[in-house]
């Protein structure tokens, strides 16, 4: 288990595959433009949003009791997020749930989720945000075994600045229910990344220890990656040694090998690794994970830097391929990366709702 008190060179660019044997880059064939999809859902969540759509909470109550019986946690907390997401245009579907089932547990998750997002994007979001906490503390109530609610919980500190002490004790709570989920530990890192802003050597720190101590299979392998993504859109601060995020992104990529290709769940982690491979202009790395990705970009990180992510993925995607077939080792303006920046400079971004 992470203590959250833990949350306490060359510099060369060869531009080489270092991840592991894969497709040679003049045999990667990538999905045409028009066949790429954004932030797909899963064949398990698109009927159920079908149905939300109609009116029908019955398949998305069912998908998430699923998800809780089974203990499939980090499935769950996708499903959550993009429920809620879903429920922010189309609410109708979630107030009849709410009504009918008070009291049951996924409904009362759900809710919290789509109050917390509600309030992120307000101008009042503190004020809102205090008024989401007895839906949050309710939630977590509802099944003692569930993490989700407790990332969420350590979500909402994050936005209503809540000192360290609370925060470890939220912390701990999530901790023991799940050692290694992987959405409370970055939940973790942005509330580091937030409040000791600057703090990049400390964020990697925290992201690293709990990635040796995570499985082989678990998701929490990428948070380092989280971190240098943090690092190199954050801003400011002292600078990280290049290793340290060219270690982080091996990390990923030899996760990404063992996860299923051109499947739409770790597709989010797979543009997160591009993205991360491009500003560090390891091409060749870059288009295998585009390769295994298939046709599903997802809007994040893409809509840090474009207010048309799938246009964004698009244009990174075709300098990629560019990159490697002319062997390009150069960045900037009209480059492959697409003005993504180099990992020491221009470390600006915008920071959206969508990934609060």
């Amino acid at each position: 288990m992470v203590d959250t008190m833990a949350l306490l060179h060359g510099f060369s660019r060869t531009p080489r595959a270092r991840g592991g044997a894969g497709a040679t880059p003049a045999a990667v064939v990538l999905p045409a433009d028009d066949d790429v999809l954004l932030d797909a859902p899963d064949d398990v969540l698109g009927p159920a949003l079908v149905a939300a759509a109609g009116g029908d909470h019955t398949p998305a109550a069912d998908l998430l009791a699923a998800t809780r019986r089974r203990g499939a946690w980090e499935h769950r907390d996708r499903y959550v997020r993009r429920l809620a997401s879903f429920a922010r245009s189309r609410p109708e579907w979630l107030d009849a749930w709410r009504a009918l089932a008070p009291r049951d547990p996924d409904g009362l998750l759900l809710e919290a989720q789509w109050a917390v997002d509600r309030a992120w994007g307000s101008p009042a979001r503190a004020e809102l945000l205090r008024e989401v906490s007895p839906l949050i503390t309710a939630a977590a109530k509802a099944d003692d075994r569930d993490p989700v609610p407790w990332r969420l919980a350590l979500d909402h500190a994050r936005g209503a600045r809540a000192g360290h002490r609370y925060f470890q004790e939220l912390w701990e709570a999530a901790v023991r229910r799940a050692p290694h989920h992987y959405g409370c530990h970055v939940a973790a890192l942005r509330y580091l990344s937030s409040s000791w802003r600057g703090a990049h050597r400390e964020c990697f720190d925290f992201a690293d220890l709990a990635a040796q101590d995570a499985p082989d299979g678990s998701l929490t392998q990428a948070l380092p990656l989280r971190a240098a993504f943090g690092y190199l859109t954050g801003g400011g601060g002292p600078e990280v040694p290049l290793e340290r995020l060219e270690a982080a992104a091996d990390r990923a990529v030899a996760l990404s090998a063992r996860l299923p290709a051109a499947h739409s769940w770790p597709a989010e982690l797979r543009n997160l690794l591009t993205y991360v491979l491009v500003r560090l202009e390891r091409w060749p790395d870059a288009l295998e994970q585009l390769r295994l990705t298939g046709p599903y970009a997802t809007s994040f990180p893409w809509d840090r830097d474009a207010d048309d992510p799938l246009g964004r993925f698009l244009e990174v995607r075709q300098g990629v391929r560019a990159a490697v077939a002319f062997g390009s080792s150069g960045a900037g303006a009209g480059s492959p990366s697409g003005g993504l920046g180099h990992p020491r400079s221009e470390r600006g971004g915008r920071a959206r709702f969508g990934d609060h």
